[in-house]
């Protein structure tokens, strides 16, 4: 894979990049209007889809940082992106062209003050894997493999702008209006902020892996603070296939099933015992090892979830608050999905739209156990998803509704839904983080 011997770091080099990506997918609906005058609509329409995806996934791996997370972000949703932005911006979770070793040995010069090879007894300046925020390079020290992440020159920096560059696009692609709309953005940015702070995810990973060590089948690398800094990290190398890669090929059922479970239990247990979650639930984040146990990695991303959100966001999740319309529109809104300020025919649609939305995706909390093989049950999530996606009435009305903490809790259950699905497990024993 080619490398890179820059980043754009300033706002103006960044916001140029955009702009160059923006007049390429103006130059690829040019091409689809004519294209569709002497072609069939619909491959016309594939085409478009296909040109952009690659044209604004090219430009945002160049950029790296926020651009590229939120890109990663994005390709868990699966239900409201065309197929061939998913596949595409799916590359971001662990294949983005790395930086070249003479950018590596600068990088850790600045952030640690020494050359790796004056911490390290070896160093491969190579990367062996490269994603949104950082890449991961393989070391000895004392006898041991370790992993060593690098964080890209800038990201930090670029927060703020990167996401101010990309907020027009975010509130077209999801009707997002009014002035309460900044709450959104503002969680976001916390949050990718929290991501470019190692410091904090040295603390997090830490704390993760004394918490949830005792679950069965799951491991995790040991961290080492005394060779990572701010924009450094440093651990275990754990070998392993990624989760993408294990799945297309595993055919075992049994152990489908118990890497499943060992995922479900490592979330429940966050979720409801811990009130503090690993909000970043993408392929690239997990490796199955030899043994076919499944190695957690990657704390950067953690939501805290209060208890004001937490209630209601279960107590949405059972059969009878589903079911009784005075009590479910009570926790509509207490999770701010209804607004004191709605107009009858909003309330009207939101109220029918969430019961029919939560009734299909909180199945799985219906029972002691579910089977996320059901190709029926996610083929229903994906045409809901397309059905809201189309809607010309949910076009014409404010978007910008939900409680701030709806947007990592969701992406974790999206994101978790999706690789327990990955995986084909099924009899998942649904309630076992009561038992840690």
């Amino acid at each position: 894979m080619k490398t890179l011997d820059s980043i754009p770091t300033s706002k103006i080099q960044r916001a140029t990049k955009l702009v160059t990506t923006g007049a390429k997918v103006g130059v690829n609906y040019l091409k689809y209007y004519g294209d569709k005058l002497v072609n069939n609509e619909v491959d016309a329409k594939a085409r478009l889809n296909e040109n952009n995806a690659e044209d604004i996934y090219d430009g945002l791996k160049q950029l790296k940082g926020s651009a590229l997370k939120v890109a990663q972000m994005l390709s868990m949703e699966k239900s409201i992106l065309p197929a061939a932005y998913v596949e595409k911006f799916s590359l971001a979770q662990f294949s983005v062209p790395p930086l070249s070793p003479p950018l590596v040995s600068k990088t850790f010069k600045k952030y640690f003050g020494k050359n790796p090879n004056e911490i390290f007894d070896k160093f491969n300046l190579t990367s062996v894997n490269a994603a949104s925020i950082g890449q991961v390079h393989k070391a000895e020290k004392d006898g041991k493999t370790l992993a060593v992440k690098i964080q890209y020159p800038g990201v930090a920096e670029s927060v703020a702008s990167d996401l101010a560059l990309v907020k027009p696009i975010a509130i077209k692609m999801f009707n997002i209006r009014g002035k309460d709309s900044d709450k959104y953005f503002k969680e976001v940015e916390d949050k990718l902020t929290e991501e470019t702070n190692y410091v904090l995810e040295i603390e997090q990973s830490k704390e993760i892996v004394k918490k949830c060590k005792h679950i069965p089948n799951l491991k995790f690398p040991e961290y080492y603070s005394e060779y990572s800094s701010d924009r450094i990290i440093t651990m275990d190398w754990m070998k392993g296939e990624h989760l993408s890669e294990f799945t297309a090929l595993n055919e075992d059922s049994e152990v489908s099933n118990k890497l499943g479970q060992a995922l479900w239990d490592f979330y429940m247990h966050q979720i409801h015992n811990l009130r503090k979650v690993h909000a970043d639930p993408h392929p690239g984040n997990f490796l199955i090892s030899k043994e076919a146990d499944l190695i957690a990695l990657d704390f950067g991303c953690m939501k805290s979830i209060p208890e004001e959100f937490y209630i209601p966001y279960f107590e949405l999740a059972k059969p009878e608050c589903i079911e009784n319309p005075a009590i479910f529109e009570k926790k509509l809104y207490e999770l701010e999905i209804l607004r004191e300020d709605d107009s009858k025919e909003e309330l009207v649609f939101f109220r029918a739209m969430f019961h029919e939305m939560l009734s299909l995706f909180t199945q799985p909390f219906h029972g002691e156990e579910f089977d996320f093989s059901d190709d029926t049950f996610f083929g229903r999530i994906s045409d809901l998803g397309a059905k809201y996606a189309k809607s010309s009435e949910l076009k014409n009305m404010n978007g910008n509704r939900g409680s701030k903490h709806f947007i990592y809790i969701n992406r974790t259950f999206f994101g978790l839904y999706n690789l327990m699905h990955d995986l084909k497990a099924t009899n998942v024993k649904i309630n076992n983080f009561n038992n840690y």
